[in-house]
Order: structure tokens, then C-alpha cells, then sequence
């Protein structure tokens, strides 16, 4: 059976990954002011200079049913199955509407990831190798769906102007982590984004005790592949990160940038390691 495997833009992956694992995406759309930009490879820095010229966050737009249709129909010219892996449903519309359109098209099996980033892409790596041994489309999607709950997904931000700016913390909050110099841990908990610790100090320490913290909470992860995965350039902060990566034995270390849909949320300097946490469940918080 000829299987496509498909995403939406907020898998995070740059062109070349994007062929290597033979990945078809559609993009969701960035909106600042009167235009409208496909979320795409790049274009996060021009989120962050209308953002300092404007003061305003852009708005970001889910795919919609008619191009979930246009979109599937297309590849299915060409293939006899998709396997559609979808940014988590509880923080988006995008699951909803392409499973909408999947009823209708039984070949097109959707999947709610849970997650955000490229932690849909370590999804999209393991059903390709499913895809790849030969599997039926059912089968390929019934062991990424049991895959979905053993990701890790979570990022440390430098500060929370942009999460205040869309109102997803207060102003206090904001206040005190800025006067205190806090930088926040977020992680995806059963596809929602929660606050799961608070460091302090430069950016580049705290990402080191990010690293030792992660490592502590999953101390027996999947080591083929993983993500660093940032919204702006923070070279020290991936070296420091590479370095402890190949010392801790991951075989694949994939360093890439967030597209616009994450970045406009999340703001620059915001960056996370991404893996399969293996056999281990998420700790209690």
C-alpha cells in the first residue's frame, strides 16, 4: 500500500528534513495587519520586526476544513492512504477540522499528537519507519496514536512578553518574572501547555539546568534522534545543549527553528529539547 505521510506547517521541520523523512505539509497562516502570510520556513523574523513596530502579536490562523479537503483529495491522486499527524487538539482547531474532513475519506487516518513542534515530528520519524516496514494504514496509525503519550515536548523562555501580549499570562506574573529574572519552563501535559518550572540567571546557565532537569525527570530516553528546536538564533545555548546531548548518548541530534505559528507565541530566545522519553511516565507535578 502507497502511504503519504502529512502535517501542518507546525511541525517545525526545514525543507531538507522535510524530504528525508518524505513529510507533505500544509501551512497554518500568519495574519500582521492587512497581510497574511503562510506559516513557513524564515518567516519568524519577520513576526519579531512587526512585533517591535507595532507592539502587536500577529494572529495566527488554523487550517480550514476546504483546504483539509483540497490538500487530501490532491494526495490522494497519487497515494492509496494518508497517515495526517495533527498539532494538539487542545490547543488548536487544526485536529478538529482535518478530522471533520477524514470522515468523509477513509483513507486519511488523522492523528491528534498531543503535541506542538517538533515533537510532531518525532511522530512523523517513527510512522515513517512504520510506513516504511511495510504496515497497513491502520496499523501505522494505531502505534503513532500509542506513541503520542511518550513525548517529551516543552521549551525554556527567556522571558514572557509575548505570552503576556496574548494574554496567556498576567501582568503581574510577567512583573515578577521579569523583576526576578525568571525564565520559565513549559511542557506539554496531555496535549496542553503548562508551567512546569521556574529557573533564574543567564539564559545560557539556565539551559544547563534545563538540560540536567529534563534528564532527571526521564532518566532512560529513546536515544536515536532529538530536537533541539529554538525561535531565534542562540548558538551558545545549542552548543551547550549539543554538547550535552552527545555526552548523554543520543545518536541524532537535529538542531532547528520554530516556525511562525510557535515563535509568535512563544517570542525570540525561546528554546527546548525534544525526545522520546522511552519507557518512563510523566512525573507527577
Amino acid at each position: 500500500m502507497k502511504i503519504a505521510l502529512t502535517a501542518e506547517s507546525t511541525i517545525d521541520l526545514p525543507h531538507n528534513l522535510l524530504e528525508k523523512y518524505k513529510i507533505q505539509t500544509i501551512p497554518f497562516y500568519i495574519n500582521m495587519g492587512d497581510e497574511t502570510f503562510p506559516d513557513e520556513e524564515g518567516i519568524s523574523k519577520k513576526i519579531y520586526q512587526y512585533v517591535d513596530q507595532t507592539k502587536q502579536l500577529p494572529k495566527t490562523a488554523a487550517v480550514n476544513r476546504t483546504d483539509y479537503e483540497e490538500f487530501f483529495t490532491k494526495i490522494l491522486k497519487d497515494y492509496q492512504a494518508i497517515i495526517h499527524i495533527s498539532l494538539s487538539s487542545e490547543i488548536s482547531s487544526a485536529y478538529q477540522n482535518a478530522y471533520a474532513v477524514a470522515t468523509n475519506m477513509p483513507e486519511v487516518f488523522v492523528i491528534d499528537s498531543k503535541q506542538l513542534s517538533t515533537g510532531i515530528a518525532l511522530l512523523a520519524i517513527y510512522a515513517r519507519k512504520l510506513i516504511d516496514d511495510n504496515l497497513e494504514a491502520y496499523q501505522v496509525a494505531d502505534l503513532v496514536t500509542k506513541k503520542t503519550t511518550s513525548i517529551q515536548t516543552g521549551f525554556v523562555l527567556e522571558n514572557l512578553q509575548y505570552l503576556h501580549k496574548g494574554g496567556r499570562c498576567s501582568a503581574m506574573a510577567k512583573f515578577g518574572a521579569n523583576l526576578l529574572k525568571i525564565k520559565p519552563q513549559i511542557a506539554m501535559i496531555n496535549g496542553k501547555l503548562i508551567l512546569k518550572r521556574k529557573f533564574s540567571g543567564p539564559m545560557n546557565k539556565v539551559v544547563e539546568k534545563y538540560f540536567d532537569a529534563l534528564m532527571q525527570d526521564y532518566p532512560a530516553p529513546n536515544l536515536d534522534y532529538v530536537f533541539i528546536t529554538h525561535s531565534s538564533e542562540m548558538p551558545e545555548a545549542v552548543s551547550i545543549l549539543t554538547e550535552k546531548l552527545k555526552n548523554r548518548g543520543f545518536k541524532t541530534i537535529y538542531d532547528t527553528f520554530a516556525n511562525g505559528t510557535i515563535s509568535s507565541h512563544c517570542g525570540p530566545n525561546c528554546i527546548g529539547v525534544l525526545f522520546d522519553r522511552g519507557k518512563e511516565s510523566e512525573p507527577s507535578n
